[in-house]
Protein backbone atom coordinates (compact mmCIF):
# COMPACT_ATOMS: atom_id res chain seq x y z
CA UNK A 1 0.00 0.00 0.00
CA UNK A 2 1.37 3.38 -0.95
CA UNK A 3 1.93 5.94 1.81
CA UNK A 4 -0.76 8.21 0.30
CA UNK A 5 -3.31 5.33 0.48
CA UNK A 6 -2.87 4.80 4.21
CA UNK A 7 -5.37 6.52 6.49
CA UNK A 8 -3.88 9.15 8.75
CA UNK A 9 -3.59 7.97 12.35
CA UNK A 10 -5.09 11.00 14.08
CA UNK A 11 -8.39 11.07 12.13
CA UNK A 12 -8.63 7.27 12.33
CA UNK A 13 -8.13 7.28 16.11
CA UNK A 14 -9.79 10.44 17.42
CA UNK A 15 -13.53 11.08 17.70
CA UNK A 16 -15.52 14.28 18.14
CA UNK A 17 -17.46 12.95 21.12
CA UNK A 18 -18.79 9.90 22.95
CA UNK A 19 -20.79 7.13 21.35
CA UNK A 20 -24.38 8.25 22.13
CA UNK A 21 -25.44 4.71 23.03
CA UNK A 22 -22.81 4.62 25.80
CA UNK A 23 -22.92 8.24 26.99
CA UNK A 24 -24.09 7.45 30.56
CA UNK A 25 -21.27 4.97 31.19
CA UNK A 26 -18.67 7.06 29.37
CA UNK A 27 -19.28 10.08 31.60
CA UNK A 28 -17.04 8.54 34.29
CA UNK A 29 -13.89 9.46 32.33
CA UNK A 30 -15.50 11.57 29.61
CA UNK A 31 -15.82 14.48 32.03
CA UNK A 32 -12.03 14.88 31.86
CA UNK A 33 -11.87 15.44 28.08
CA UNK A 34 -9.74 18.52 27.46
CA UNK A 35 -6.35 19.91 28.48
CA UNK A 36 -5.08 20.07 32.07
CA UNK A 37 -2.08 21.53 33.87
CA UNK A 38 -0.52 19.31 36.52
CA UNK A 39 1.56 19.78 39.61
CA UNK A 40 3.28 16.49 40.49
CA UNK A 41 4.52 15.84 44.00
CA UNK A 42 6.79 12.93 44.83
CA UNK A 43 10.18 11.98 46.20
CA UNK A 44 13.41 12.96 44.48
CA UNK A 45 16.46 10.77 43.98
CA UNK A 46 17.97 12.28 47.13
CA UNK A 47 14.89 11.51 49.26
CA UNK A 48 13.59 15.08 49.38
CA UNK A 49 10.14 16.15 48.25
CA UNK A 50 10.01 17.34 44.66
CA UNK A 51 7.24 19.35 43.00
CA UNK A 52 7.28 19.74 39.22
CA UNK A 53 4.75 20.78 36.63
CA UNK A 54 3.31 18.61 33.90
CA UNK A 55 0.44 18.41 31.47
CA UNK A 56 -2.42 16.07 30.70
CA UNK A 57 -4.76 15.79 27.73
CA UNK A 58 -7.89 13.61 27.49
CA UNK A 59 -9.79 12.90 24.28
CA UNK A 60 -12.36 10.61 22.70
CA UNK A 61 -11.10 7.79 20.47
CA UNK A 62 -12.31 4.79 18.47
CA UNK A 63 -15.68 6.15 17.35
CA UNK A 64 -16.32 7.56 20.81
CA UNK A 65 -16.23 4.18 22.54
CA UNK A 66 -13.08 4.90 24.57
CA UNK A 67 -11.07 7.70 26.17
CA UNK A 68 -7.35 8.20 25.73
CA UNK A 69 -5.18 10.42 27.88
CA UNK A 70 -1.58 11.54 27.50
CA UNK A 71 0.45 12.44 30.60
CA UNK A 72 3.78 14.32 30.50
CA UNK A 73 5.55 14.84 33.83
CA UNK A 74 7.75 16.73 34.18
CA UNK A 75 7.76 18.97 31.17
CA UNK A 76 11.27 20.23 32.02
CA UNK A 77 13.67 17.41 30.97
CA UNK A 78 16.55 19.19 32.75
CA UNK A 79 15.10 18.66 36.25
CA UNK A 80 17.10 15.65 37.44
CA UNK A 81 15.91 15.83 41.08
CA UNK A 82 12.65 14.09 40.25
CA UNK A 83 11.86 10.53 41.21
CA UNK A 84 11.16 9.71 37.58
CA UNK A 85 9.80 11.43 34.53
CA UNK A 86 6.96 9.76 32.73
CA UNK A 87 5.48 10.44 29.36
CA UNK A 88 2.77 7.93 28.68
CA UNK A 89 -0.77 7.24 27.64
CA UNK A 90 -3.78 5.38 28.96
CA UNK A 91 -6.54 3.85 26.88
CA UNK A 92 -9.77 3.49 28.88
CA UNK A 93 -13.03 1.84 27.88
CA UNK A 94 -16.18 0.78 29.67
CA UNK A 95 -16.72 -3.00 29.72
CA UNK A 96 -20.38 -3.86 30.37
CA UNK A 97 -19.48 -7.50 31.12
CA UNK A 98 -17.82 -6.40 34.37
CA UNK A 99 -19.65 -3.06 34.79
CA UNK A 100 -16.31 -1.29 35.08
CA UNK A 101 -13.60 0.46 33.10
CA UNK A 102 -10.59 -1.36 31.70
CA UNK A 103 -7.51 0.86 31.58
CA UNK A 104 -4.06 0.16 30.20
CA UNK A 105 -1.15 2.51 30.89
CA UNK A 106 1.81 2.60 28.48
CA UNK A 107 4.97 4.42 29.55
CA UNK A 108 7.70 3.91 26.92
CA UNK A 109 10.11 6.25 28.74
CA UNK A 110 10.23 3.84 31.71
CA UNK A 111 9.35 0.61 29.89
CA UNK A 112 6.10 0.13 31.83
CA UNK A 113 2.73 -1.35 30.92
CA UNK A 114 0.13 -1.48 33.69
CA UNK A 115 -3.48 -2.73 33.62
CA UNK A 116 -6.28 -1.51 35.88
CA UNK A 117 -9.98 -1.99 36.53
CA UNK A 118 -11.67 1.32 37.43
CA UNK A 119 -14.98 2.05 39.07
CA UNK A 120 -16.73 5.14 40.41
CA UNK A 121 -16.45 5.48 44.18
CA UNK A 122 -18.52 7.47 46.70
CA UNK A 123 -18.31 11.25 46.44
CA UNK A 124 -17.54 11.29 42.71
CA UNK A 125 -14.10 9.69 43.06
CA UNK A 126 -12.79 7.02 40.68
CA UNK A 127 -10.58 4.19 41.96
CA UNK A 128 -8.51 2.02 39.64
CA UNK A 129 -7.20 -1.25 41.08
CA UNK A 130 -4.05 -2.60 39.46
CA UNK A 131 -4.14 -6.06 37.91
CA UNK A 132 -0.35 -6.34 37.79
CA UNK A 133 2.00 -6.94 40.69
CA UNK A 134 5.50 -5.70 41.47
CA UNK A 135 4.30 -3.66 43.24
CA UNK A 136 0.54 -3.81 43.52
CA UNK A 137 -0.83 -0.37 42.60
CA UNK A 138 -3.96 1.66 43.04
CA UNK A 139 -4.62 4.91 41.23
CA UNK A 140 -7.47 7.27 42.02
CA UNK A 141 -9.07 10.50 40.88
CA UNK A 142 -10.28 12.34 43.98
CA UNK A 143 -12.05 15.61 44.83
CA UNK A 144 -13.22 15.85 41.21
CA UNK A 145 -14.91 19.07 40.10
CA UNK A 146 -15.44 20.62 36.68
CA UNK A 147 -12.09 22.46 36.86
CA UNK A 148 -9.82 20.36 39.08
CA UNK A 149 -9.05 16.99 40.60
CA UNK A 150 -6.43 15.33 42.77
CA UNK A 151 -4.76 12.16 41.46
CA UNK A 152 -3.13 9.67 43.83
CA UNK A 153 -0.75 6.84 43.02
CA UNK A 154 -0.44 4.28 45.78
CA UNK A 155 1.51 1.04 46.19
CA UNK A 156 1.07 -1.93 48.50
CA UNK A 157 3.70 -4.45 49.54
CA UNK A 158 1.26 -6.56 51.58
CA UNK A 159 -1.41 -7.57 49.04
CA UNK A 160 -3.52 -4.46 49.53
CA UNK A 161 -3.84 -4.49 53.33
CA UNK A 162 -1.98 -1.17 53.57
CA UNK A 163 -1.23 1.48 50.95
CA UNK A 164 1.56 4.07 50.67
CA UNK A 165 1.14 7.21 48.55
CA UNK A 166 3.96 7.19 45.99
CA UNK A 167 2.97 10.26 44.05
CA UNK A 168 0.23 12.84 43.89
CA UNK A 169 -0.92 15.32 41.29
CA UNK A 170 -3.13 18.35 41.39
CA UNK A 171 -4.81 18.96 38.04
CA UNK A 172 -6.44 22.19 36.88
CA UNK A 173 -8.36 22.46 33.64
CA UNK A 174 -6.63 24.67 31.10
CA UNK A 175 -8.79 27.58 29.91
Amino acid sequence: MAESDRPALVPALHSAGPDPSLSAQLATFGRFVGAWDLQWRGTGHDGTEVVVRGELTFGWILDGSAVQDVWRVPIDPNDRRRMRAFHGTTIRFYDPAIDAWRSTWLDPLNGRVRRFIGRPAPGGDIVLEGLDEDPRERWSFREVTEDRFRWLGEASGDDGRTWIVTDEMEARRRR
